[in-house]
């Protein structure tokens, strides 16, 4: 974060910026905050983007006296921010980059997150990492990178939770390392084997609904679940504990729970595309983008904690109740306008 030495006489800052974003599900732009505002200048607006220098690390301190550090779930997933209409010549960080979501290459920017789950249900995300293809590093290392970092910040996570790509030999080591216990999915050609020396791909085992242990080959002693989704395409996970004696006690139900704590990631990737405008941005420089992304993770974590507060049901509901309020007031405005201009129209009470 930028250390200021002197009161800020800015008009617009971190506060103004985050609830335009959480405010405005549609329109982006520095013009269009200054719109709102009336006595705000879009100029005012770009120079917050520009000059601010967040980082992750000041979003962990601003979370971390909302969460029990202890004991929870960390998950890793990355997302697609698009951009279609964008030229990578012109703004920095948009390059092509596969999505699966519409199962093809894509013009945008991947945004790799940690989204925590404590013991009590809260969510939040608590480090991020845009990619850059200027830092010379993969996803797997941001990964790595972000957790030791995390661990340093106090964070004290029981498991990590991951989907297939971030799997690999070096991650499970590192995890294991770390003396964290984890849920990862693992590709289906993935060597295992159920007595330690015949090795055969994962898919072609015979695996219970309650599991199976396996040697997953050059890792370990792991326990092994497969699970079909609606379109029939079987998919498998395995599990590690660091008592290898305990992987027996591991239970389906367990497995499920905390299967579903990972898709919690999911959900927040599309909350923060759905109703904190993280692609709601039209600056061109990595400096003002990276301020936007930090508004608009900083936006989901202030919903998140609206909801557990139990000052909305979701995060949906702030602004599905703005726009309630804005349409209701057009309707009535009107209507008395209407009945103004003509007494003798009548309006059916049941209509």
């Amino acid at each position: 974060m930028r250390v200021t030495t002197k009161p800020s006489t800015a008009k617009c800052d971190l506060n103004t910026y985050t609830l335009f974003l959480l405010a405005e599900s549609k329109y982006p732009g520095c013009t269009r905050l200054a719109d709102i505002m009336e006595d705000l200048s879009h100029d005012s607006v770009n120079r917050f983007l520009l000059r601010e220098r967040y980082e992750p690390k000041d979003l962990f301190d601003e979370v971390k006296l909302h969460i029990n550090l202890g004991g929870g779930t960390l998950s890793a997933d990355d997302t697609v921010i698009d951009k279609p209409h964008s030229d990578p010549k012109l703004t920095e960080l948009i390059t092509y980059i596969y999505s699966g979501r519409h199962h093809r290459t894509v013009k945008g920017i991947q945004l790799i997150t940690l989204y925590y789950t404590d013991l009590s249900g809260k969510s939040v995300p608590v480090n991020y990492r845009i990619y850059d293809k200027q830092d010379g590093q993969t996803k797997n290392d941001y990964l790595r990178d972000m957790i030791t970092e995390v661990l340093h910040w106090g964070l004290e996570p029981e498991n990590v939770t991951t989907d297939a790509w971030y799997s690999s030999k070096r991650n499970l080591k590192f995890f294991k390392d770390k003396g964290l216990k984890f849920l990862t999915g693992i590709a289906k050609n993935r060597l295992c084997s159920v007595d330690g020396k015949n090795f055969t791909q994962v898919q072609n085992l015979e695996i219970p609904e309650n599991g199976l242990i396996v040697h997953l080959k050059k890792f370990g002693k792991v326990k092994v679940f497969r699970r079909l989704f609606k379109n029939e395409i079987p998919r498998y996970y395995i599990m590690y504990v660091p008592d290898k004696d305990a992987l027996i006690l591991i239970s389906l139900v367990e497995f499920k729970e905390l299967h579903s704590i990972h898709w919690g990631i999911e959900c927040y990737h599309r909350a923060i595309k759905q109703v904190c405008g993280i692609e709601l941005f039209m600056v061109r420089t990595s400096e003002a983008i990276k301020t936007h992304f930090f508004s608009a993770i900083r936006a989901f974590t202030q919903l998140e904690l609206m909801r557990t507060q139990e000052l909305i049901e979701n995060w949906y509901e702030l602004q599905r109740n703005l726009s309630l309020q804005v349409a209701r007031d057009f309707i009535l405005e009107h209507l008395e306008q209407r009945m103004n201009l003509n007494p003798h129209i009548q309006i059916p009470v049941n209509a």
